[in-house]
């Protein structure tokens, strides 16, 4: 791992992130989507052999293949899930939204509703790993809400077969429909909808550059929860830190993906040769080893700083996924954060108990994104729609300040709109 200053040409090489879509990503995103919307099921069988190199019989996972893995999937691991929706939805379930009404002024009656979204689609990653925690996390929100129809995406693998494992987590959630479809087509089949796959409202989850290229494309014709990137976590250590668990951390998420970041931000020059040396020995033991020695090499980097304000700093201008706050007095720092997707407090708080089982969402904002996006939750599943109501007589009232605001913007049409309401000749 890279060792850095904080000057500034070596913190603008910290801070640069080269992940967005290619001219070659985007034409071969743009015809796939404009295959699936014009041919339907025909081009997604289509570019499923081509893409993915299997050939299915149906896109849809049948009742038949639920109940497999069900019977599948440990009970040990069913119990895990269970209790880990539990522990979601008890987090999530305070983020629930009331209306309200305002009677304050006389005549006049104004409100808003919320409301849930018809449709929403998930797509859950497959390739490398399955995720069937990010089923949870994605799809439990929107049960909150109040969401009637969710509808996943998955790709299979070479077989055909999507992961029992992934299967069971849809069961747990209580996802309505799955279809065993990813990548760019999957994309475009929720946008514009087929013959056999509903078109829903939004689309939520994370995947591969083709996917977030997808998502980009259709927003608009659909909504979507953010463009995700690699992902990527910084951990801020004094000299209570402990370099074992430090490298751990690291590489838990640097075994992701080939292009995710893992930085260390340390107070302690002596802790850097001690999670330099942990790195390169449990790398050398982990099974994605491949992966994450990439990961490592091109994006794994250590910056040592003067004090903890400094180190606070540097984080809040990298605006990481995942924050680790892995010293002392973490709570002394969390006021002062103002750009993470989720902070992990604590030498006790590793970020993979985020990933699984605490409770706020896992799905967050990459590539520095958490200076403006935030993570998913039971909004994202929701629309709000205001109302209002007035009096002849509170209409009346006001009638001459709309009147004047509307010539204002030479509008005489939305100036005529009350002067008839008001018995006014123009």
């Amino acid at each position: 791992m890279r060792v850095y200053s904080t000057q500034k040409d070596q913190l603008a090489d910290i801070l640069a992130r080269k992940y967005s879509e290619t001219a070659d990503v985007s034409a071969v995103v743009t015809k796939i989507i404009e295959r699936v919307r014009t041919d339907g099921d025909q081009a997604l069988y289509q570019l499923i052999e081509e893409i993915d190199h299997v050939t299915l019989d149906s896109l849809a996972v049948s009742q038949a293949e639920m109940d497999a893995a069900l019977k599948t999937v440990s009970p040990e691991l069913l119990a895990v899930m269970e209790q880990a929706k539990e522990n979601i939805l008890s987090f999530h379930q305070k983020q629930v939204r009331q209306g309200f009404v305002s009677t304050e002024e006389s005549g006049v009656v104004m409100g808003q509703r919320i409301l849930p979204l018809a449709r929403v689609g998930v797509y859950v990653p497959g390739g490398t790993a399955a995720y069937p925690s990010t089923v949870l996390m994605d799809v439990l929100p929107a049960k909150i809400a109040g969401v009637p129809k969710i509808v996943m995406m998955t790709p299979t693998d070479d077989a055909g077969n999507v992961p029992a494992a992934i299967l069971a987590a849809a069961s747990i959630a209580g996802v309505d429909e799955i279809y065993k479809v990813g990548g760019a087509h999957g994309v475009a089949a929720l946008a514009y909808g087929t013959e056999t796959i509903p078109k829903v409202d939004k689309i939520v989850g994370p995947g591969n550059i083709y996917v977030a290229t997808a998502k980009k494309m259709v927003y608009g014709e659909v909504d979507i929860d953010m463009i995700a990137g690699p992902s990527d976590v910084l951990i801020v250590a004094d000299q209570s830190a402990n370099p074992r668990w430090i490298a751990a951390d690291l590489l838990a998420q640097a075994e992701h993906d080939k292009l995710a970041q893992a930085i260390l931000v340390t107070t302690e020059e002596a802790l850097i040769e001690k999670v330099q040396a942990e790195v390169d020995q449990q790398l050398a033991e982990l099974p994605r080893q491949e992966i994450a020695a990439a990961a490592i090499d091109t994006n794994g980097k250590i910056i040592l700083v003067k004090d903890l304000a400094e180190a606070i700093a540097i984080a809040n201008q990298v605006a990481p996924e995942h924050l680790e706050l892995s010293v002392a007095e973490p709570f002394a720092l969390l006021g002062k954060v103002e750009n993470a997707g989720s902070v992990f407090l604590g030498h006790h708080t590793p970020e993979v108990l985020g990933d699984y089982f605490a409770g706020p969402n896992h799905t967050l904002p990459t590539e520095g994104t958490a200076r403006f996006y935030s993570p998913l939750s039971v909004d994202d599943f929701i629309k709000k729609s205001s109302y209002l109501y007035y009096t002849e007589e509170a209409m009346k009232a006001v009638g001459p300040a709309v009147e004047l605001f509307a010539e204002t913007e030479d509008l005489m049409g939305h100036a005529r709109s009350m002067k008839v309401r008001r018995g006014e000749n123009e």
